[in-house]
C-alpha cells in the first residue's frame, strides 16, 4: 500500500483532486453514493454511459424530476416562501414519510435542502435564498442528466450489477462515525462495501475520513492509499482553521492520469530562427 500526504483548501478542491486521479480510460462511470453529484457534475460529460445512484429515494426522485420534468417542477417552487414555519412544515412531512406525488416529493425536498443549514435538511438556516435565484441552475443540472441513468439501489446490488472491466467506480460513502446522514451507514455496511469493491470488475476510487478503522478494512496488498487534509468548512463556524483528515483509496495507480499526459511545450522550448534544425536520416 503506498501513501504520500497533500494539502486541499476545501471540499471543492479535493473535488479537483479527485478528479485528478482518475484512471486514464474508463467507458462506464459510476457514481455509487450520488449525493448532491459533486463530482458528476463537475465531472466532463466524456463518457457516453454514466449512472448516479444514491440510496436515499428522495434525491433520487429529485434528479429524475431535474432530468424528466423540468418545467412542472419548476412551476411548483414558483410561490414557495423562505420561513421557518414553512421549513418545519417540509421537516414534518419527510419525517413522516407522507404520500406525495414526484413532483411534490422533489419539490419540497429541494426547498428543504435550499432553506435548511449546509444542506443538512435538519435545521433552518435562517439565511436569504430566492427558490427563483436557482432555476437556472436547475436548468443546467437538467442539461447535464439527459443521458445520466439514475439509480436507486444498495451499493452492493449496484457494484455488483455494473461491474465491468471497463467500469469506473468512484465512491464517496458515509463516513465512519463522523457524521450524521438521512440513511444508517453501521459498520457492518462499511465491510460489505470492501468487500463489494474488492471483488469487482473494473476499477474504484474510494473518499473516506482517516481513521484506524478504514485504514485497517482496507489494508490489503495492490491498494492505493494517498492521505489529505483540507480544511473543515463547516466547522470553521465555531473553530477556525480546523482540519479535517481524508484518504483516498484505489485499486489502480492513482498516478497513472498525470504521467500518461503528453510533455508540454514552453515558450522558451520552440528553436531559435538562427539555430539550423537538426538533421534526420533517410533511408
Amino acid at each position: 500500500m503506498n501513501s504520500f500526504m497533500s494539502w486541499v483548501g476545501g471540499k471543492k478542491a479535493l473535488r479537483d483532486v479527485i478528479l485528478d486521479r482518475f484512471p486514464v480510460f474508463y467507458e462506464r462511470y459510476i457514481e455509487v453514493f450520488g449525493g448532491a453529484g459533486w463530482v458528476l457534475f463537475h465531472k466532463p460529460p466524456q463518457n457516453d454511459f454514466e449512472v448516479y445512484n444514491d440510496y436515499n429515494s428522495n434525491l433520487a426522485t429529485l434528479y429524475r424530476c431535474v432530468r424528466e420534468r423540468l418545467d412542472e417542477l419548476r412551476e411548483a417552487q414558483r410561490y414557495v416562501l423562505n420561513s421557518r414555519e414553512d421549513f418545519g412544515i417540509l421537516l414534518e412531512l419527510f419525517k413522516k414519510g407522507a404520500e406525495l406525488s414526484d413532483i411534490d416529493r422533489a419539490a419540497k425536498f429541494y426547498q428543504l435542502i435550499r432553506y435548511s443549514y449546509a444542506s443538512g435538511c435538519d435545521s433552518y438556516s435562517c439565511q436569504p435564498h430566492d427558490i427563483w435565484a436557482s432555476f437556472p441552475l436547475i436548468g443546467q443540472a437538467h442539461s447535464r442528466l439527459r443521458k445520466v441513468i439514475i439509480e436507486n439501489k444498495d451499493f452492493a446490488k449496484l457494484i455488483r450489477h455494473y461491474g465491468r472491466p471497463v467500469s469506473f467506480f468512484y465512491c464517496d460513502p458515509p463516513y465512519f462515525e463522523a457524521e450524521d446522514y438521512a440513511v444508517a451507514f453501521p459498520a457492518e455496511d462499511h465491510e460489505r462495501l470492501r468487500d463489494a469493491l474488492l471483488s469487482v470488475k473494473g476499477k474504484w476510487l474510494l473518499s473516506y475520513n482517516d481513521c484506524p478503522f478504514i485504514r485497517e478494512l482496507y489494508d490489503r496488498d495492490g491498494l492505493y492509499l494517498e492521505e489529505f487534509t483540507r480544511l473543515d468548512n463547516i466547522a470553521q463556524r465555531y473553530e477556525g482553521g480546523k482540519i479535517y483528515r481524508e484518504l483516498l483509496i484505489a485499486n489502480y495507480d492513482m498516478g497513472e492520469r498525470a504521467r500518461d499526459l503528453p510533455m508540454q511545450m514552453g515558450l522558451f522550448d520552440l528553436p531559435r530562427q538562427d539555430e539550423e534544425p537538426e538533421e534526420t536520416e533517410t533511408a
